[in-house]
């Protein structure tokens, strides 16, 4: 029987499959970053003939420090974003990552904790809507509840779709797709299967204009620029999320798609029939708030935005945060290989540190969500962008949809 070939799109973009999935044992092709590297690489050899002491500077520079931030000089435009011309950081670090350190491919596949704690926290979820389903939405109490168990409970299973988007839950792909769908059923409104064509965008086109819709719109840009319209947007950035993808980029329903709304909303039916609105009511809160001022929040604006005057447009978190969010704080290490499961991600970073010890942190989430509001140097325009498909500038309107959007089959 002919071995299945293995889509590397599976995993968000990642070009070496998990070991167990793999049809070649050969050794990866060069994993020279670009013509440009080269170049660079040329010009170091030029330079050790030429001068000695800056050839042994080169040699004990960090692997890392080739893409460690630059400052943007002059100071960015807060009327625009940053434009870049360059390609995104991370498939050229990931080759580099894999020439120095081939035992990484090790790390790639599914996760069997994750299903467990996706269990777990599902069942807090419907037992906490149940113990409420007679106390109104409107009690302080209530909404306290909806804040620091809800909340928190509403956001472990955001990222836990995140992190089942990447088929990181379960060997087969269909397997995961159900899977997020039933863990969609605490979030209260149908998103996991949308998500999943939009995310996988996220990782092969970061920062495109007109396919990454994690990044802000011109009218966001232009609106929310003070300390206020930022306040906003912080508070009500679960809204921007889930409503700025289809301004931005259409994408064509699917059959999974309709399966996921069929699923939730009668799902949240048969909850408002046998509990009563309230706790349907509980689900819906708890989504507002993770997605709100909530402390693990902070990782949305944290992710990408730019900071300190850098151009560095992915940037991780390491604080105690990571273990209610399945270390999406390791941020540059997921986009750098998406097909590492969350709990590996610190062993990536471990084995690979002086590809990322080079790179700033955020030293808090919370803090982030400060800052952005309040730090006059940070705002809507602090995100780096490229140049769309069709080579346009500026605008935010999408691509064409070909029926594998996302790179994702429907069967």
């Amino acid at each position: 029987m002919a071995a299945q070939q293995l889509d590397f799109s599976l995993f968000g973009g990642a070009e070496i499959p998990p070991p167990s999935l793999s049809t070649s044992t050969s050794t990866p092709a060069s994993t020279s970053a670009s013509s440009t590297a080269g170049s660079e690489d040329e010009m170091t050899a030029t330079d050790m003939e030429q001068d000695g002491e800056e050839s042994k500077a080169n040699k004990y520079r960090l692997a890392g420090e080739e893409w460690a931030p630059r400052k943007v000089v002059p100071e960015q435009d807060p009327n625009d974003w940053l434009w870049m011309m360059t390609e995104e950081p991370h498939r050229s670090r990931r080759k580099a990552i894999l020439k120095a350190h081939p035992e990484v491919r090790k790390l790639m596949g599914a996760e069997p904790l994750t299903k467990w704690v996706v269990l777990f926290v599902t069942i807090l979820q419907f037992s906490m809507a149940y113990l409420l389903r007679n106390t109104s939405f409107k009690n302080p109490w209530f909404l306290l509840a909806t804040y620091v168990i809800g909340g928190t409970a509403n956001q472990n299973t955001f990222l836990a779709i995140h992190e089942i988007t990447h088929n990181l839950a379960f060997k087969g792909v269909k397997t995961n797709r159900v899977f997020a769908i039933a863990a969609n059923l605490p979030i209260g409104v149908p998103f996991a299967m949308m998500f999943k064509k939009y995310h996988i965008e996220h990782h092969k086109y970061l920062g495109e204009d007109g396919m990454d819709t994690d990044m802000p719109s011109r009218l966001e840009l232009l609106v929310l620029r003070n300390v206020a319209g930022k306040a906003f947007f912080a508070t009500f950035q679960i809204f921007f999320y889930a409503l700025r993808p289809g301004f931005i980029r259409y994408q064509a329903p699917t059959r999974w798609i309709a399966l996921n709304m069929a699923t939730q909303f009668f799902v949240d039916y048969l909850i408002v029939k046998f509990w009563g609105v309230n706790a349907l009511m509980y689900f819906l809160i708890s989504s507002f708030m993770a997605g709100s001022l909530h402390p693990v929040a902070g990782h949305f604006i944290a992710e990408h935005y730019l900071f300190d005057g850098h151009d560095q447009e992915t940037w991780s978190y390491y604080g105690p945060l990571n273990i209610l969010a399945y270390n999406v704080g390791y941020h540059n290490e997921h986009h750098d290989f998406p097909s590492v499961p969350w709990t590996k991600l610190p062993e990536l970073r471990r084995i690979a540190k002086e590809f990322y010890d080079p790179l700033p942190n955020h030293p808090s989430w919370p803090g982030v969500t400060y800052r952005f509001i309040f730090d006059p140097t940070v705002g809507m325009w602090s995100r780096a962008r490229r140049e769309g498909r069709n080579g346009a500038k500026g605008g935010d309107g999408g691509g064409q949809d070909n029926g594998t959007a996302g790179g994702l089959k429907d069967e």
